[in-house]
């Protein structure tokens, strides 16, 4: 048995289970690339699992039961923390658990290290909540269906995701400009609303280009404003309660209206469609595949990766 194929299963897989190594042994470029057509689609380990609209209603009933509560004068108010507890641990350890079992199992630990790589890339915090009881599904809903498909598929699946926009307080942004933004400034209500600039920086320096990619703190503005109106449906406060619980919602009116220019380059599009089309062209610039290039050779090969293997691997992501 030679070295190359113990690399295989530690390096690309996640060790070695019984007879694995007898597979592997002579064949380990083909196995790599048996490994990228991955499992199905809904491992069996996932199957039955909550969706992020039942996790968001879940949240929303303990916290309706709350509200209920605090109005009634007839009835104690229920230990609501140790409610919501209970629902968010629910969802978490039922989540968690299927990721380790599934990881124990399966045969496909390349495809398994590659979900668990760009879970890493696009992460959310667990500690805010609701994330507890969310980041499984994100996992499961926006980086599971795309490992072996396109970046840009992934990256809009992602930034897409309830909780990433929940994550970085997306669905509080408004543009100054837009229809809501216009009527809380005239009316200067104490209940600020403006815009927030987590979602686009962190898509910058973290998601696409990286830290010295090349944008500016302009940059991060007006990504901003393209955004707004990027939101999750159900929504407690009354402006943000259209939409179906738990999904991608686009509220056009606190969209911040008009043309903006970003990293360069002009986007006139309307509405939802205007971010998509900046999503789209930060996947497929140079500054983006040495970015993620860099840290795909970091994860599988070294902590200082050779500079001609990044090169290989940006130029083979531009050209495919």
């Amino acid at each position: 048995m030679n070295i190359e194929t113990a690399i295989a299963a530690n390096r690309f897989g996640l060790g070695a289970r019984p007879g694995e190594l007898e597979r592997i042994d002579g064949r380990h470029v083909d196995w790599l690339k048996d490994q990228l057509g991955g499992p199905p689609a809904v491992p069996a380990a996932f199957s039955g699992l909550a969706h992020s609209p039942e996790i968001f209603a879940d949240v929303q009933k303990v916290r309706a039961a709350r509200r209920d509560a605090r109005q009634s004068t007839d009835r104690p108010t229920p230990d609501i923390v140790k409610q919501y507890t209970a629902v968010v641990r629910r969802h978490y350890v039922d989540q968690s658990s299927a990721r380790y079992v599934h990881a124990a199992a399966t045969a496909y630990p390349f495809h398994e290290r590659l979900v668990h790589f760009w879970t890493n890339h696009f992460a959310v915090s667990a500690d805010k909540q609701p994330l507890t009881a969310l980041a499984g599904a994100f996992e499961n809903e926006a980086i599971r269906p795309h490992i072996s498909g396109r970046f840009v598929d992934l990256l809009l699946a992602v930034e897409k995701h309830p909780a990433m926009i929940v994550y970085l307080d997306n669905q509080q942004s408004v543009g100054p400009n837009s229809r809501v933004g216009q009527r809380a400034n005239a009316r200067r209500s104490e209940r600020s609303v403006g815009l927030n600039e987590n979602l686009a920086r962190e898509i910058l320096e973290l998601h696409t280009l990286g830290v010295d990619g090349g944008y500016s703190q302009d940059d991060v503005t007006r990504f901003a404003k393209v955004i707004t109106g990027w939101s999750v449906g159900g929504g407690e406060r009354r402006i943000f309660r259209q939409g179906k619980t738990g999904t991608f919602e686009f509220r056009d009116n606190i969209h911040e209206p008009g043309a903006q220019t970003v990293v360069g380059k002009n986007y006139s599009q309307e509405g939802v469609e205007q971010g998509e089309a900046v999503l789209r062209d930060l996947a497929d610039h140079p500054a983006t595949a040495s970015h993620l290039a860099t840290k795909l050779a970091r994860h599988f090969v070294a902590d200082d990766p050779p500079p001609d293997l990044v090169e290989r691997i940006a130029r083979v992501y531009l050209d495919s």
